[in-house]
């Protein structure tokens, strides 16, 4: 789907996002890819129809393989959280981008709140901003109201995810933390 590769390319964080929006909307469904034609893909414009489907079928197929059909994430999708959280260490080691270090160090309290309210099996950092972000959507999506501190939390987390995004964009384009300074100077941009 066009919209996948174009936010695969330029905002990973929507992208992840987009992608698991994609895995539940095929739960809805039922993983039939004759429904999701006929319900949701029939809603397209025309000429953006027959690749839709096909994309939306090999969701459909890999959904069913790595069974995700009631929950959890594609491969694919864990794939970007662990690069992200591979990503998002390296940074917190790095001299280079300070800046990242304090965005990151203004969400941690709470990342923390978040994760002691997850219960036993408390998601990694990065996890939990997205599932927080997520859950946010889907609320707004149902017409629902947000609290007024879980607006300030999830205005922080976004700000904070989407400075990540840009450097994994960054880090895509040419290595970020590599030992040149101009570098981490673009990047940060």
């Amino acid at each position: 789907m066009k919209i996948a590769e174009t936010l695969r390319r330029t905002d990973i964080a929507s992208y992840l996002l987009f992608m698991w929006n994609i895995e539940d909307v095929v739960r809805v469904f039922g993983l039939d890819i004759d429904r999701i034609d006929a319900e949701y893909i029939a809603k397209f414009p025309e000429d953006e129809r027959a690749g839709a489907r096909e994309w939306m079928d090999n969701i459909v197929k890999m959904m069913q393989l790595e069974n995700v059909r009631e929950r959890g994430h594609l491969q694919i999708n864990k794939n970007v959280l662990i690069r992200l959280n591979d990503l998002h260490r390296e940074l917190l080691k790095s001299a280079k981008f300070p800046e990242y270090g304090a965005e990151f160090y203004r969400t941690l309290p709470y990342i923390v709140e978040l994760r002691a309210k997850a219960g036993e099996n408390p998601a990694d950092e990065i996890e939990t901003c997205f599932n927080a972000l997520y859950g946010t959507m889907l609320l707004r999506m149902q017409g629902k109201e947000v609290s007024e501190g879980t607006a300030q939390a999830v205005k922080q987390i976004t700000a904070f995810v989407n400075m990540l995004s840009k450097l994994f964009i960054a880090n895509e384009k040419k290595p970020i933390l590599d030992d040149d300074p101009d570098v981490a100077a673009e990047a940060s941009m």
